[in-house]
């Protein structure tokens, strides 16, 4: 390449100004919209359509969505609400409709006539999920009379057309996401579910149904669910509470309206050393909080306080009680509608409208402040326990203190069990976590000494969901764990938050036997990761490893199997002649029977291994599962097992 080639080659002008024409923005940069092209993302398609709907509702118009997915992963939402409109939008030349399924920042959640709160009030939800969908189609029932439009990757196939007539009125969407754009297509049930019960909940009165036509049971019925509540925010807390010991016998609520926000609050107490407080802004989920959950903050640890000091029940407290101590053991369910929310990003995470503080707050300090006069023996209860967390909060601070103490004294050595890896860059180095010293062994021989290192855990560590905070220091398995990982507790801003600036490992893989020990380590690990170092699975950190389930052989070779199913069609593949007899079957039944090579061949190896990460999808269902898993009440432990007994997968 000539000198002037290559001026002409580096050459900014307006030729290297690209303009994307309609929804091309949307393909081109998907994460900006819809979050990742990732399982979160895929799945935050059926919300940008379902939140529609539900919009409909909010406005009153409709009582009924139903999801269905279908065995192609393709999936229909339909509503009866008023249905899109389907007329001549004279600006755009052409039907309404069609701008709305094709052009950002179109719909009627601008036009404060037509909704008076929105979850999608960006505008550009449906026409999103057009553009990322290889193939979609809008149904409209509308006027006693059926539209249709069909497109391919937000394109239309032809105009809006009338199709039919209908007593029927609603809008139904069927959309394929686009293997071009999405790294999986496979949705999850349980995710879907978890959302349509969220949904139920803050929205009394609305049924939401979901099928799967992909699996069916033993009788032929495809899994299905609807989720309808009466109750709304008081369910939803009885819900999350459910596997937990109340302390007061009914959730508090509230409901009213300041400075032209809506305000409902359910929230009670439970005997458990774990806050929940979980936040929506016109249904949408707001998991990284904003003001809303600013505003209940505040408003609960200064009402809670004036009341146990006009009570004098802290006159003979000796120490500090802080904010932390008046939320331990709460579950709040926070609903705010806001007509025009500021949200972080599409993706609507945070919420920042600084005026829906002082609304939050004034509605829950005169809501409670009554309900603490009129109830005296609740509140006397409530009061002990906020005693009580202060006073366990102190000696946990002592016990970490003690703990970081030791390991800077003791030279910050490192656990004698752990077999450290050569590299010390954070970013490619793994630490597996490994059930037993037999394993250990294995692992150790067979790892890649570079950048993998070997933890050994010996026994079941501590269950943290029973357990007070200080006790979790005196656990010398967990404290190997700290140690090993190189965090500790305390920031500047909080006593209680992680400080990962130190961490050892980006990967931190749980490995351990698939049988039913092996499950219930593998649970006590991440009940300590999600209560104590949630910040380890919210960045990307924690991982599973999948063992495999058998080895297989005939003649010289061998196949080895994860699933039973897929034991059952290897057998077929390696007896074509129908002699499955001949097929020899080795069931591990944990990783000590594997030598060190197997175990990397299958396990540990980058490049033919499967892990799974760890992920919170929903910080309110995720915290229900722990508790029921993990928590004291037998009963829903055991209709869970029951119930999910078919679904029972490995992944998280």
């Amino acid at each position: 390449m000539n000198k002037e080639q290559e001026l002409k080659k580096n050459e900014y002008s307006a030729q290297n100004i690209q303009v994307l024409e309609g929804l091309e923005a949307v393909r081109k940069r998907p994460a900006m919209y819809i979050g990742d092209i990732g399982v979160k993302g895929l799945h935050h398609l059926i919300w940008e359509v379902v939140d529609n709907s539900i919009d409909e509702a909010l406005a009153g118009h409709c009582d009924t969505i139903s999801v269905t997915v279908h065995e192609d992963n393709s999936v229909t939402v339909e509503d009866n609400g008023r249905g899109i409109p389907t007329d001549f939008h004279t600006k755009e030349n052409r039907s309404a409709l069609e701008v709305v399924m094709t052009v950002l920042h179109a719909g009627g959640k601008f036009d404060k006539d037509t909704y008076k709160v929105s979850g999608g009030l960006h505008g550009v939800g449906v026409s999103c999920v057009n553009a990322l969908s290889s193939y979609l189609k809008a149904t409209v029932h509308r006027g006693n009379k059926i539209f249709e439009q069909e497109y391919s990757r937000g394109v239309p196939q032809y105009q809006v057309r009338e199709i039919g007539t209908t007593d029927k009125r609603g809008t139904i969407v069927h959309f394929k996401p686009d293997a071009e754009i999405f790294h999986t297509l496979e949705y999850k049930y349980d995710t879907i579910a978890t959302r349509l019960r969220e949904m139920a909940f803050l929205n009394a009165g609305i049924r939401l149904h979901l099928t799967d036509l992909r699996e069916k049971d033993e009788e032929g019925n495809y899994r299905s669910d609807e989720f309808y509540s009466e109750g709304g925010l008081v369910e939803f807390v009885e819900y999350l509470d459910e596997t937990k010991q109340k302390i007061i016998e009914s959730p508090i609520y509230i409901e009213t309206e300041k400075g032209g926000v809506p305000v409902q609050v359910a929230m009670g107490y439970n005997s458990s050393f774990n806050e929940n407080v979980v936040s929506y802004v016109n249904t949408i989920n707001t998991y990284e909080g904003g003001t809303h959950v600013s505003g209940f903050r505040r408003a609960l640890t200064r009402t809670l306080k004036g009341y146990a000091d006009k009570s004098g029940m802290l006159d003979k407290v000796k120490i500090e009680i802080s904010g932390d101590d008046f939320r331990e053991g709460l579950t709040a369910v926070i609903s705010v509608k806001v007509a025009e929310p500021q949200f972080e990003g599409q993706t609507k995470t945070k919420l920042g409208n600084s005026d829906v503080t002082g609304a939050v707050d004034s509605a829950v300090s005169e809501t409670l402040q009554v309900w603490l006069e009129e109830h005296p023996k609740e509140a006397k209860i409530i009061v002990g326990k906020v005693i009580l967390a202060a006073q366990a909060r102190h000696a946990a601070k002592k016990a970490r203190e003690m703990v970081q103490r030791k390991n800077v004294l003791g030279g910050g050595g490192l656990p004698g069990k752990l077999a450290d890896c050569a590299n010390s860059d954070p970013s490619v180095c793994e630490l597996y976590l490994v059930e037993g010293d037999s394993a250990g062994g294995s692992a150790k021989q067979g790892r890649d000494r570079d950048f993998q290192a070997i933890l050994p855990l010996k026994g079941k560590i501590l269950n943290v969901e029973k357990a007070h905070e200080h006790k979790i220091y005196d656990n010398d398995e967990i404290k190997n764990i700290l140690t090993a990982l190189g965090v500790k507790f305390g920031t500047s801003t909080d006593e209680k938050e992680l400080d990962l600036s130190n961490l050892r490992y980006h990967k931190i893989i749980i490995m351990t036997d698939a049988d039913i020990d092996g499950s219930h380590i593998r649970t006590l690990i991440l009940t300590l990761f999600f209560r104590y170092m949630r910040a380890l699975i919210e960045n990307g950190y924690v991982y599973i490893a999948l063992p495999p389930l058998y080895l297989l052989k005939r003649g010289k070779e061998e196949r080895y199997c994860w699933t039973e199913e897929e034991r059952k069609q290897v057998t077929q593949e390696l007896a074509p002649d129908g002699k499955v007899e001949s097929v020899g079957i080795q069931r591990y039944k944990g990783l000590g029977e594997m030598n060190p090579e197997q175990l990397w061949n299958t396990t540990m190896d980058p490049n033919t291994r499967t892990l799974k990460q760890v992920t919170i999808e929903s910080a309110a269902e995720a915290d229900h599962l722990f508790s029921m898993l993990m928590g004291d009440e037998v009963a829903p432990r055991r209709d869970f097992i029951e119930k999910n007994a078919k679904y029972a997968k490995i992944d998280t």
